[in-house]
Parts: structure tokens; C-alpha cells; sequence
């Protein structure tokens, strides 16, 4: 009897199971999510992860991408200031917790494309939308040398493990092979022509940066590996373990012209999120102005480089002042030694402040002047032909003399291919007079002191042309070189001894926060509102509770 009823029991309950869990299944039918769909397409996952490269925006904050960061981190490599004296970016020294600030890369990476790209990944290959997978691994090996090269020791292996509420932190040569890996991976996912894929629907959640291309999709792979071995290029094996030949292999097999250059588009409109973050609709930089090492550096001030020659491209990437010169401010010194007709215009064009030195209003001017990367359709490049022939110029410096032919046609393309890049994409409110002709160009490109003989370039040479095209978009890459060079570097393939980035002098005494005790800047803090929160023991072991863990070194950089 009691065996008898025990079995009851057992059958009961597994029937009580059985009602329950489909119970539960037709109340999951009839009252689906109504805030999202069960299974998100992946064509609508895609298109939100691809602005997650400049500035991400969801119901749990805005602005996380290059951008935001982009606007501190500028001050570091001195491409412009605000005319606050002792302003503490200027002075290579950031706001300490509770500040999220430099940590919009961060929450791009895992939070912005984080489980967005994991879901790509999964239904892509459920659905074999194989190039929705290939792309979603582009993206992510994007993210993995991005965020490394910012922060150093991130987390990498339980990034995404939904069980942990605190994280081990990896290193950074993890993470660069870790990137190497997945961007062949992406390849061979892009490679795929079977399945699903198509470049009409992949052009659906790829509207905003290649339209559905996938050939232009590998550029984009192949010029990460680029940056993944150019990156290293300070280190002693660079020539010898075959690194300086990668880039030249990847940067080659990358983008090479123009029409593939990797830019993030908005549509422009009457709400923040679809316009450019650094717009005037915006209204986030509108106290910043350029520094004062660009500005003389394309202005032919400086002694040591281009001395003399004038840089038609300052009237496309600068601004100008009341003196129709162009002049800048040193970061930490503010307005410090500007005269208010050199003070110059805001990048939307605002007007010159009184003769009393008083700043006016930092806003737009009307009507809109504003150029370059500051209009609010102004599409956003991630990579560039000029970049990847940059980065070739410099691997075959590094390879020696006997390369120094290869590496001036590099070097000469590169600057060739930036002023076409203005001149086609970037010339809306460029003065009549200013425009650059193509006569004007190769007068440019004649002049020995930006074009020498192979035998006298140097790495100043190549290293200062790169600084200047990829001012602003690419504040976090010359970030990275001036951390290779360890900012005052000299130049080795010079026989004068000189800075690699001659003229540049980052502050130092008073003018270098103290927390640094004396040091640089070399890398940013992990993102407060995540890790400081909840992190605190891994935090505690890699030193990031130190006042100046911001200066320590990174892998990258070391011989």
C-alpha cells in the first residue's frame, strides 16, 4: 500500500510538472515581452552596435564609443585645449572615481557590443547569415585591441559570463592574440558565400558604414591585424619576428583607396541620437579649440619640422582666427599668450572674442560654418587608405636604409590619399580662396621639407604627416604612437638627434598633475560605474587603486 502510494505521489508531481510547464509555455505565447521581441533579427542588432563605434546610446546612458573619449584624450597628444587654465586633461591627469570619464571605450566594448555581438554570433549562425557573423567578429576584434591599447589589463576571458558578478583581468599580449584570432575567424565567416548571406539584408543592418559590402568588410579585418603588429613596432623583435612584414602584408591587403575608407554616417535630424556627436546640434565641444602644436606644425612655425611651410589642409581640419591665422592654445595654459585677434573660432565657427580677451559665446555661429569631422552629418572615419599607407611608411623605416625608397612611397601616397580625402568627403564651408586645387596639392607635395629625398626622411617625417592626418577622428591611434615614442623619444633613424615628434613638449613641474608623482600619462582607469563598484579586489591586485596607476606603462610600448 504504501509502495502504491508513494508511486501516486512520484506521478503526481512529474504530472504537476508536465501542467506547469505548459501552462507556463501557452502563458509565454499569449503575453510575449512587450518591450522587445523573443528573438531580436539581427539585422536591427547590427545597425545600434555599429554607432556603438562613436557614441552608443541606449535607456541606460549615452555617448559611449571614441567619441566622448576622443574629447579628453585630445588633450593628452595636445590636439586641443579649452581656455580653462590648469585644466586637468591638459595636465595628462584625469578626474579619479566616481568619474566615468575615459571610460566610454570601455562601456562600448562590453556593454554596447558586449551579448549584442554574442546574439549576432548565435542567430547569425542559426540562420546562416554568415556575413552578419563575419562583420559581429570584425567588431569584436575591433573592440579587443581598442580597449587593451587604452586600458592595458582588461577583462577577456569571462567578459561575458552571465554567472560572475566580479571579473579576472587579463593581459594585454592576451588580448592581441585574442584579437588576431577572432579577426580570422571574421575572415572565414566573410569568406562564406553559402547560406543566407546577402548583401542586400546585410546592407539592412549595415546601412550607416559599408552598406552590406563584405569585401570592404575584410579591408577593415585586414587593417586591424595591421594595427595589431604597427602598434608594436617600438618592441626589439618587431624586424626580427617578422612584425615590420605583417604590416606591410595587412596594411596592404587593407584599404588603399578612398571609396573603402571605414567611416561611421548619421542621417542628421531633429533629435541628438541620429546626428554627430561633435556637431553643433549636439553642442558637446563647444569650448574646445586646437592646440597649439598643430596649429604650428601646419603652420610652418615649428624650427625642427616643415619649417616655412604652410599646410593648405589647415583651412579643412583647423580653425582660423580674426587674423585669418591659425594659432591654438597649450592645454594646461588655456588662453595663456593669445592676443584676442589670434584667439581662433570654436570648429563650428563661432565668432572671435573682444579685444578684451573675454571668450564669447562657445556655440555655432549662424549661419553654420562649421567643417571637417564638426558638422552634424558628418561621417565619422574609423580607418583610412591614408592610415594603412602611414603604417607601411613606418614598418619599412623600422626595417632599415636599404627600405627607405618603399618606405617614401608610402609615406608620399599617405598624404596624397588624406588631401583627396578632404577635398571629396570634408570640403562644405571651405573659403573660395582656401580651396585645395590639385595644383595646390602637388606644390605641397614638392616642397623637400615635407617630401624629401628616400635618404632623408626620417621618422619625424612619417610620424608627424600621420599626427596630422588623423587629427580628431583618430585621437586614441596617435595616442598609441606617442606612447610607442614615449612622447619624447628620439628619433632613431635620424643622424641629428630630435624628437620623433619634434616641438611637442608635454607639461611637466606644476604644470603636471600631481598625482602623477612626476610621471606621464600611459594608460586610462577602467570604467567607474563597473568596475570600481564591483570590482574592487581584482582592482586591488593589478594596482588600479593607486593614484597613479595611469602611468604605468603598457605592454605595447615596452622594448
Amino acid at each position: 500500500m504504501q509502495n502504491k502510494i508513494s508511486k501516486s505521489i512520484i506521478f503526481l508531481g512529474i504530472l504537476g510538472i508536465f501542467i506547469m510547464g505548459s501552462c507556463k509555455k501557452k502563458i509565454d505565447d499569449a503575453y510575449l515581452n512587450p518591450n522587445a521581441a523573443t528573438k531580436e533579427p539581427v539585422e536591427s542588432i547590427l545597425s545600434g552596435v555599429i554607432g556603438s563605434f562613436t557614441a552608443f546610446f541606449s535607456s541606460a546612458g549615452t555617448g559611449y564609443g571614441v567619441q566622448a573619449d576622443g574629447i579628453l584624450l585630445g588633450r593628452y597628444v595636445q590636439y586641443w585645449g579649452t581656455q580653462t587654465n590648469g585644466e586637468n586633461y591638459g595636465q595628462m591627469g584625469g578626474v579619479l572615481p566616481p568619474s566615468d570619464a575615459l571610460g566610454g571605450l570601455w562601456a562600448a566594448v562590453y556593454y554596447g557590443q558586449g551579448q549584442n555581438l554574442n546574439k549576432i554570433v548565435q542567430y547569425g549562425t542559426e540562420q546562416e547569415k554568415w556575413d552578419y557573423v563575419g562583420v559581429a567578429l570584425a567588431i569584436r576584434a575591433w573592440g579587443w585591441l581598442e580597449l587593451t591599447d587604452m586600458y592595458g589589463d582588461a577583462i577577456l576571458k569571462e567578459a561575458f559570463n552571465t554567472s560572475l558578478s566580479q571579473f579576472h583581468y587579463d593581459t594585454q599580449p592576451e588580448f592581441y592574440d585574442s584579437c588576431r584570432a577572432v579577426c580570422f575567424r571574421s575572415l572565414s565567416f566573410l569568406n562564406r558565400t553559402d547560406g543566407s548571406a546577402s548583401q542586400a539584408n546585410l546592407a539592412i543592418g549595415d546601412a550607416y558604414f559599408y552598406k552590406g559590402d563584405v569585401n570592404k568588410w575584410k579591408k577593415f579585418v585586414y587593417g586591424i591585424l595591421a594595427r595589431s603588429y604597427i602598434n608594436l613596432s617600438n618592441k626589439a623583435i618587431f624586424t626580427t619576428n617578422g612584425y615590420a612584414d605583417s604590416v606591410i602584408k595587412y596594411a596592404s591587403l587593407s584599404i588603399t583607396t578612398n571609396d573603402d575608407n571605414a567611416a561611421v554616417k548619421v542621417a542628421g535630424g531633429t533629435i541628438s541620437a541620429v546626428n554627430n556627436y561633435y556637431g553643433p546640434f549636439r553642442g558637446n565641444i563647444g569650448a574646445i579649440r586646437q592646440g597649439s602644436y598643430v596649429a604650428d606644425l601646419m603652420s610652418g612655425r615649428l624650427d625642427s619640422a616643415f619649417k616655412g611651410v604652410f599646410d593648405p589642409r589647415a583651412w579643412y581640419i583647423l580653425r582660423e582666427n580674426y587674423n585669418r591665422t591659425f594659432k591654438g592654445f597649450v592645454p594646461w595654459l588655456g588662453i595663456s599668450g593669445l592676443s584676442a585677434n589670434e584667439y581662433p573660432k570654436n570648429f563650428w565657427g563661432n565668432s572671435t572674442p573682444d579685444v578684451t580677451g573675454a571668450p564669447s559665446s562657445t556655440g555655432a555661429s549662424t549661419p553654420d560654418s562649421s567643417r571637417y569631422l564638426y558638422q552634424n552629418t558628418s561621417p565619422w572615419p574609423m580607418m583610412t587608405a591614408s592610415e594603412m599607407q602611414f603604417d607601411i611608411a613606418e614598418a619599412y623605416m623600422r626595417k632599415g636604409s636599404a627600405f627607405k625608397a618603399q618606405a617614401l612611397a608610402a609615406y608620399t601616397n599617405a598624404i596624397s590619399l588624406n588631401f583627396d580625402m578632404l577635398t571629396t568627403t570634408y570640403s562644405q564651408n571651405i573659403p573660395a580662396a582656401n580651396v585645395i586645387t590639385p595644383a595646390v596639392k602637388a606644390a605641397y607635395l614638392a616642397d623637400p621639407k615635407v617630401v624629401p629625398a628616400a635618404t632623408d626622411l626620417t621618422l619625424t617625417h612619417v610620424m608627424l604627416q600621420k599626427y596630422i592626418a588623423l587629427y580628431a577622428w583618430g585621437t586614441q591611434l596617435t595616442w598609441t604612437d606617442m606612447r610607442k615614442f614615449h612622447y619624447t623619444d628620439l628619433d632613431p633613424t635620424n643622424p641629428t638627434p630630435q624628437k620623433v615628434y619634434t616641438g611637442f613638449f608635454p607639461p611637466a613641474g606644476v604644470n603636471l598633475i600631481s598625482t602623477n608623482n612626476g610621471k606621464l600619462v600611459y594608460r586610462s582607469r577602467p570604467r567607474y560605474n563597473s568596475e570600481y563598484l564591483y570590482d574592487i579586489p581584482e582592482l586591488t591586485r593589478i594596482g588600479a587603486l593607486n593614484l597613479d596607476y595611469n602611468t604605468q606603462e603598457e605592454w605595447f610600448s615596452m622594448k
